[in-house]
């Protein structure tokens, strides 16, 4: 029987959620999507500098897969930022919040 997927939990949601290379048009891009809960691991983690295990328990997950999140986002930005793709920032599995108040995100 397979493990029910645990809810993500996220405290911000991004500004801004695409990003492209100056001077290409948009219809000559490939796009690399980041989902929501990468987009949190990324923040807690590369952004406000906290230990992997911080992160895990913040967003309510084990510390293997924060690990898993963390480096899926990784390569997801890398591939945007050396292969000259646009990143848009979309989709997930989570909740926005603490407690009852919450919007649940799709699942990509």
């Amino acid at each position: 029987m397979v493990r029910p997927r645990v809810c993500r939990r996220i405290f911000s949601e991004p500004v801004v959620t695409y990003f492209k290379p100056r001077g290409i048009p948009l219809s000559d891009l490939e796009e690399s999507i980041l989902t929501l809960d990468e987009f949190e691991a990324v923040r807690l983690k590369d952004l406000e500098g906290l230990e992997q295990e911080e992160c895990a328990k913040k967003m309510n997950i084990s510390q293997p897969t924060f690990h898993r999140l963390i480096l899926s986002a990784r390569k997801k930005i890398a591939d945007g930022i050396v292969n000259g793709k646009a990143i848009k920032i979309e989709g997930g599995y989570f909740i926005i919040g603490r407690g009852f108040r919450h919007r649940r995100g799709l699942q990509r």
